[in-house]
């Protein structure tokens, strides 16, 4: 019994992810709004009665990879805050990490910059909450750091938000980058760098304004 249940268990998953994977390759050429489940079933190979098996409407499927899309992010960067080093080191393992999870996932970041100003509602507060408890996570590890002693939890959460932020619109500058163009990945990442060196000048002098 065991064994029929742990089969059925995997048959339920793949055919969860399949639908998940023909949704995002649907998606790299329009929006959630413009896609129907007939069109997402087909790509899948599904007939349009299992995809309410897994999911109660697009919306719902959009949700899904919006909490698919920044999962792998929210722990990269975690790690790196978390991680030892100077400022300088953090800073370019920061912008390093971007750029590779842009390479690994472009579908996934392009879904995100094009779902999370319009399209369906639910989809954009998925991604407003994904965003805010990323910065919840980036000032826990911040207020760990010896630099942000006396900074208070508001200080703290600004701080976050900016960092989040960045990490947003560097992942969009680097899907931006012609493929191909190693200078222009180039220029976005010495971009990002300089950003993120203000911010850590800020952050070190801000308690003497």
């Amino acid at each position: 019994m065991s064994h029929t249940v742990g089969v059925r268990q995997a048959q339920k998953q793949q055919s969860r992810r399949a639908l998940m994977d023909a949704g995002l390759r649907l998606l790299e050429d329009q929006n959630l709004t413009s896609l129907g489940v007939r069109e997402v079933t087909r790509a899948a190979g599904m007939s349009p009665a299992g995809f309410y098996r897994h999911f109660r409407d697009m919306a719902d499927l959009g949700v899904a990879l919006v909490e698919e899309s920044l999962a792998s992010l929210h722990l990269l960067v975690r790690s790196v805050l978390e991680g030892r080093g100077g400022a300088e080191e953090l800073i370019d393992r920061t912008v390093e990490i971007i750029e590779l999870h842009v390479r690994e996932h472009p579908a996934h970041v392009r879904f995100l910059a094009r779902e999370r100003h319009g399209g369906a509602r639910q989809v954009r507060e998925a991604i407003a909450a994904e965003l805010d408890r990323f910065a919840e996570e980036v000032g826990a590890a911040l207020a760990l750091q010896s630099v942000s002693a006396g900074w208070g939890e508001g200080e703290l959460r600004m701080l976050a938000e900016l960092y989040v932020g960045h990490v947003v619109s560097t992942a969009a500058a680097f899907l931006e980058a012609p493929a191909g163009d190693p200078e222009a990945a180039r220029r976005v990442a010495a971009t990002a760098r300089m950003q993120l060196r203000l911010v850590s000048l800020g952050r070190r002098h801000w308690k003497d304004a």
